[in-house]
């Protein structure tokens, strides 16, 4: 029975990752935080599963920022893999805690890489989970895995330094140590501050008449959005070769905020149209199909009608500086791991949307 461990545990590829090494046969065990409250609501299925817990996933304390308690872990549980995906990974909040988020982002997983060497597991295998924000102000379309970096937060530039740390203890102490350079991807686990969370979690409260307007950011920014599980098992197929390697996944297709408003209004029977511009702009409801929602979710009242004005601009939302448009080439995960991305724009809106509109139906029967 192979061992990993996983940093970031608790978070949306820390879960989805979990559920894909124990169904391989894993051991997994998982670092969190010390904090007053559980943190493990993605992982609560697991971790409340007698047959699990404590027999195939063990959870330990531990921190990035504390260079003895990755010591001490890797002595107790010498893994033969490492999945480096915790970090503070929202942008914008990056330029609000910079220090921090190059603490964590960035000197993270040199304390980590340098942990392996002090404890002398050499055969480890270590994956670190970098980010299309690498590439930042785009130098080509689309960006692989020799396209040049330009990062525009910092976010960008921590993990910059994690990636760089990656390869140079790779060639200088024949380190297993890979890249994977993940373009955006979503799932209904995704983090609610996070734009597409945030958009679904909206039309859900919505729908239920428990939230108001939608307020968001840059409309036009596009990326390339993909789903979180398929992207969890190419990081698995990434230790699985024969020599470290980096890897850019994506789904080739890039979409706008914009568009991905519409789409999952669309999933539901709802019409949108735009008006104003720049912060001024507003999206309006212009119509409805009432037996969408009603065959999907039965659901017969709508607390919004046409008229609504339910999509609006803050100005606080935009970045510093801004990256306009990702779309990421994956041939060579395609080619060497056998890795394509399956669920395209369409489906990942759909089945977020819908995660959400049954999500808030649950806690309303919860309450009554």
């Amino acid at each position: 029975m192979k061992k990993a461990l996983i940093t970031g545990i608790t978070g949306q590829d820390g879960s989805y990752l979990t559920e894909i090494l124990l169904e391989k046969g894993y051991e997994v065990h998982g670092i969190i935080r010390k904090s007053s409250s559980f943190n493990t609501g993605r992982i609560d299925h697991l971790y409340r599963d007698p047959e699990i817990l404590d027999k195939t996933l063990f959870l330990h304390y531990g921190d990035l920022i504390d260079p003895s308690s990755l010591n001490r872990l890797l002595e107790k549980i010498e893994p033969d893999e490492i999945y480096n995906l915790a970090a503070q990974s929202h942008v914008k909040v990056s330029f609000e805690i910079p220090d921090y988020t190059a603490q964590v982002d960035a000197l993270g997983t040199l304390r980590f890489l340098d942990a392996i060497r002090e404890t002398g597991l050499r055969q480890v295998k270590f994956y670190q989970a970098s980010t299309s924000e690498l590439f930042g102000k785009v130098q080509e379309t689309p960006q692989n895995e020799r396209t040049p970096f330009y990062p525009r937060s910092p976010y960008g530039v921590s993990k910059l330094f994690a990636y760089w740390t990656i390869v140079n203890y790779r060639e200088a102490y024949d380190m297993f140590a890979c890249n994977g350079i993940l373009f955006n991807h979503e799932s209904p686990r995704r983090g609610n501050t996070f734009v597409t969370k945030k958009i679904t979690r909206a039309v859900a409260q919505m729908v239920h008449g428990t939230g108001g307007k939608l307020t968001l950011g840059n409309l036009d920014a596009t990326r390339d959005w993909g789903y979180a599980p398929e992207f969890c098992e190419g990081m698995w197929r990434i230790l699985q070769q024969e020599t470290a390697d980096d890897f850019v996944l994506a789904t080739g297709e890039t979409h706008s905020v914009r568009e991905f408003v519409v789409e999952v209004l669309d999933n539901i029977g709802i019409q949108l149209t735009w008006s104003g511009k720049a912060e001024n702009e507003t999206g309006t409801i212009s119509g409805i199909d009432p037996s969408v929602l009603k065959d999907k979710f039965g659901i017969d009242f709508l607390p919004i009608s046409e008229g609504d004005v339910i999509v609006g601009i803050d100005p606080n939302y935009y970045r510093p500086t801004e990256v306009d448009s990702l779309i990421g080439d994956a041939a060579k995960a395609e080619r060497l791991l056998g890795w394509k991305a399956k669920t395209k724009f369409k489906e990942l809106t759909r089945l977020m949307i819908e995660a959400d509109i049954e999500a808030g139906q649950r806690r309303s029967s919860d309450l009554g």
